[in-house]
């Protein structure tokens, strides 16, 4: 008997379903490009309203300041460094207490400078034994000089009533001519010798006075060298050089000490300053005189800027601010600050607030809402000023529209968001 056999489809009937499986694809593909691309053209996402932030563009009053975060630290900081290196032998005070000006604060020893200063003490005191004796042997020659200037003297007057006398004798020929002769040239003699003493006298008095003008400041510095060393030595107590709170003293017994190292700091209670690091960006816009305040405990206090430190690091420079009026009494150094800084006036403009947005478009651009809410389109505009709440509007944007400013993500690559 024979059996019946199934007999295939073939061309179009057979290949029916696969065909109608592409076509719905192709429709489904067709839909999402649509929606993908929007009616209009371009890259269209779509997103819950509820996951954004829209805002409203609105006039308004715009303060021109910048959120910073700044310290407080003394008006005046004394740093304490060794002025002679040394071991640290002793500790007078410590870190946190308030000293006097002359307080000793710590006690070096140092074997070398000891003995340097020995030494040069040895050295200051055989030189100035020196200068005594060069000083004496000067007093002791002018004396003689003068004492052999006297003698002269004494001798020519005794010679005059001699010579005197024998010119007498000579007329009656009492005496020879050979002996008053001989009475005269010794009185020609002395006279010569006694102009020769005034002369030597006179140079040696010159000369003893510039020496002694020489002598006298050579003794003098060699005074002050040796003052100088023994300072040195009261360099080993390092005290304290004004009043005020040892802030910091680093310095432990046993502990070497170079000179010059810094040994501590004294911070005086006479103010504070606020100390505060600004972005680079405001740098151009930030003078001297400009204010800043700072709310205190229930009150508002208003700072100025002292001094504008330009040099950049990590992206940041540092400013020092003074309170305008007396410094709050409930402040301690270092306590940290939230500063409102003014870069200039109050001023009317058009604003949106400050959102996630401008770190994704650098202000260029932003998604607006259109008037029927079911879109948000890229649109161009220029942003100006912007503080820690609201950004100015320049151009592009009207009082009334709406804005997205939350964060794009990776919206920057679409054109429109459809809000649902």
């Amino acid at each position: 008997m024979a059996m019946d056999r199934r007999i295939e489809k073939t061309g179009i009937k057979k290949h029916k379903k696969a065909i109608m499986a592409a076509g719905v694809a192709l429709l489904v593909g067709a839909g999402g490009l649509y929606l993908a691309l929007g009616s209009t053209g371009g890259q269209t996402v779509r997103v819950a309203e509820e996951r954004l932030v829209v805002s409203t563009v609105s006039q308004g009053p715009f303060e021109d300041f910048i959120p910073v975060r700044g310290s407080v630290e003394p008006l005046t900081s004394i740093f304490l460094d060794s002025m002679e290196g040394g071991r640290v032998e002793r500790r007078f005070a410590e870190a946190g207490q308030f000293v006097t000006a002359g307080q000793p604060l710590l006690e070096l020893t140092n074997t070398d400078l000891q003995l340097e200063v020995i030494s040069r003490e040895a050295q200051v005191i055989e030189q100035l034994n020196q200068l005594r004796t060069v000083e004496l042997n000067l007093e002791v020659s002018r004396l003689t000089n003068r004492q052999n200037l006297v003698e002269v003297e004494y001798r020519l007057v005794q010679l005059k009533r001699t010579l005197d006398r024998r010119a007498e004798l000579i007329k009656s020929k009492a005496i020879s001519q050979a002996q008053y002769d001989e009475a005269r040239d010794e009185y020609e003699y002395l006279l010569r010798r006694r102009e020769v003493l005034r002369e030597t006298q006179q140079v040696t008095d010159r000369l003893r006075s510039e020496q002694f003008g020489q002598l006298r400041e050579s003794t003098a510095k060699l005074q002050e060298n040796l003052e100088f060393a023994r300072r040195n030595l009261d360099n080993l107590i390092v005290k304290a050089p004004v009043d005020g709170q040892l802030t910091s003293l680093e310095a432990e017994v046993g502990q070497n000490k170079t000179r010059g190292e810094r040994l501590g700091r004294i911070d005086r209670m006479d103010g504070f300053k606020v100390v505060a690091q600004v972005d680079e960006f405001y740098l151009p816009r930030l003078t001297t005189g400009q204010t800043a305040e700072v709310a205190i405990g229930a009150g508002t206090h208003v700072l100025r800027v002292a001094k504008i430190f330009p040099q950049v690091r990590d992206g940041q420079f540092r400013v020092e601010l003074e309170f305008a009026d007396a410094a709050p009494r409930d402040i301690r150094p270092g306590q940290t600050l939230q500063l409102r800084l003014k870069l200039g006036d109050t001023s009317t403009a058009l604003l949106i607030p400050n959102g996630a947005f401008y770190q994704d478009t650098g202000g260029a651009w932003l998604f607006v809402v259109g008037p029927d809410g079911k879109y948000a389109t890229k649109r161009g505009v220029q942003l100006g000023r912007r503080n820690a709440q609201v950004i100015e509007v320049k151009s592009g944007l009207e009082p009334g529209e709406r804005v997205v400013t939350s964060a794009y993500g990776d919206m920057t690559r679409m054109d429109r968001i459809q809000l649902n």
